[in-house]
């Protein structure tokens, strides 16, 4: 079983950064397309931002192309999203998730980081 663990969720400013991480158990974490999600009070949740297994471009939520960036170091097992020039409006709980069996479904998830932008 899969097992992801978010952690670099905080209270910050807007207009400045925060980076998020996602340690991902299993010995094939390269083989899986892994996204962040994230969920505002009263809000579904969406999806940020995703890179697939096989590589090619990420992609991004219109809403944050631009100022997120996420990456992957397989070596570590270990998802990134870097946030630059947040706003309020990307205060949600924080998500990542994997694809651990190339479903094109998200079949694992953990349990989520805060992120609160004071403005």
């Amino acid at each position: 079983q899969v097992q992801l663990v978010e952690s670099g969720g905080d209270l910050v400013q807007a207009g400045g950064s925060l980076r998020l991480s996602c340690a991902v158990s299993g010995r094939t974490f390269s083989t899986y397309t892994v996204g962040w999600f994230r969920q505002a009070p009263g809000k579904e949740r969406k999806l940020v931002a995703s890179i697939h297994w096989s590589g090619g471009s990420p992609y991004y939520a219109d809403s944050v192309k631009g100022r997120f960036t996420i990456s992957r170091d397989n070596a570590k097992s270990t998802l990134y999203l870097q946030m630059n020039s947040l706003k309020p409006e990307d205060t949600a709980l924080y998500y990542c998730a994997a694809d651990s069996s190339r479903s094109g479904l998200y079949d694992s998830w953990g349990q989520g980081t805060q992120v609160t932008v004071s403005s």
